[in-house]
């Protein structure tokens, strides 16, 4: 870890103490783990503060720890990363809250604090359906209007519920349920070991 990295690190620990939950170093970076009901105001403060001055939000994405020991991740499914960037002091930062509630996601949104987070939010809701409280216009951005589930959750249907097709005898796109046979994708390997050309 880089004497600028352990810096990062002590001034993080610093400023909020127990509000992180767990911190981690990996690949050159640090991520911290904040609980959501403390997630925006320490974004907040690391995009305000000198010391931080992460003014760039250059990603958000969600997680669905579904298949995760759930004591690893604190009984908890979905949680949502930001990626910081500050270019006045050349680091970056990952911040990771894990959200309480399975079966309804929700967490604050930060467009009041990064404007880009609009189009990032919209694809975790649309992809995970992780809710994003006060966001102003929360809805689909990469499934159609009339898609019904989240495609990027575990337990979503490698196949999907539903497919879509042009109805020329009623002149619109119609939707019906998948008619795809299930079979096996594995693929045949035929070797020709032993068989000796000449």
């Amino acid at each position: 870890m880089s004497d600028l990295t352990k810096n990062l690190l002590s001034k993080l620990k610093k400023s909020f103490g127990k509000k992180i939950i767990r911190s981690k170093y990996h690949l050159g970076e640090i991520t911290i783990v904040i609980d959501p009901t403390n997630l925006h105001d320490i974004l907040k403060s690391l995009r305000d503060q000198k010391e931080f001055h992460f003014k760039q939000l250059i990603d958000l994405c969600s997680i669905d720890y579904i298949d995760y020991p759930a004591e690893q991740v604190d009984q908890r499914r979905f949680a949502v990363v930001y990626h910081l960037l500050s270019i006045a002091n050349n680091q970056r930062l990952r911040v990771k809250s894990f959200i309480k509630d399975n079966d309804f996601p929700t967490i604050q949104t930060v467009i009041d604090l990064w404007p880009n987070a609009d189009w990032y939010e919209r694809e975790a809701f649309d992809l995970f359906g992780v809710m994003f409280i006060d966001h102003p216009d929360l809805r689909r951005i990469l499934t159609d209007y009339g898609f019904i589930g989240h495609p990027f959750r575990k337990d979503f249907p490698m196949i999907g519920n539903v497919e879509m097709r042009y109805d020329p005898s009623q002149k619109r796109v119609i939707y019906e349920p998948v008619s795809i046979d299930q079979r096996n994708n594995v693929p045949r390997v035929i070797r020709d070991e032993g068989i000796h050309r000449g």
